[in-house]
């Protein structure tokens, strides 16, 4: 499986983390999340495999979450809810994503995409 790296190209830790995929001549397939959003089934597939909360999954700094009071209503919702509630918008899901057969990265942190060299 090639890396998959879902991104906003206009996201300033999204352009850091491209750089360094590119200095550390990873290969991957690069995918816009607002124009190719992850579906449900990707995500519920990606979700389980991460090991992480749906809630992290979750752009919290982001102005589509503060509007939708998200904070308020997450703790109301089943996982199905969420789930379709991420891939009804892509600005919803924390980025970028780096998804490989054996990681999945949620954010930028360099240390542990280490990880994948």
């Amino acid at each position: 499986m090639k890396n998959i790296f879902i991104e906003y190209p206009k996201c300033s830790t999204c352009k850091k983390a491209k750089k360094w995929l590119n200095d550390n001549s990873i290969e991957y397939k690069e995918r816009n999340i607002v124009t190719e959003t992850p579906t449900e089934q990707e995500l519920t597939e990606w979700i389980q495999r991460s090991g992480k909360e749906i809630k992290k999954w979750f752009n919290t700094s982001g102005l589509k979450y503060k509007e939708l009071n998200l904070k308020e209503k997450l703790g109301e919702m089943s996982d199905k809810e969420k789930i379709a509630l991420l891939a009804s918008d892509g600005m919803l899901i924390k980025r970028p994503l780096l998804i490989s057969s054996k990681h999945i990265f949620i954010g930028f942190k360099e240390e542990n995409w280490k990880e994948i060299i």
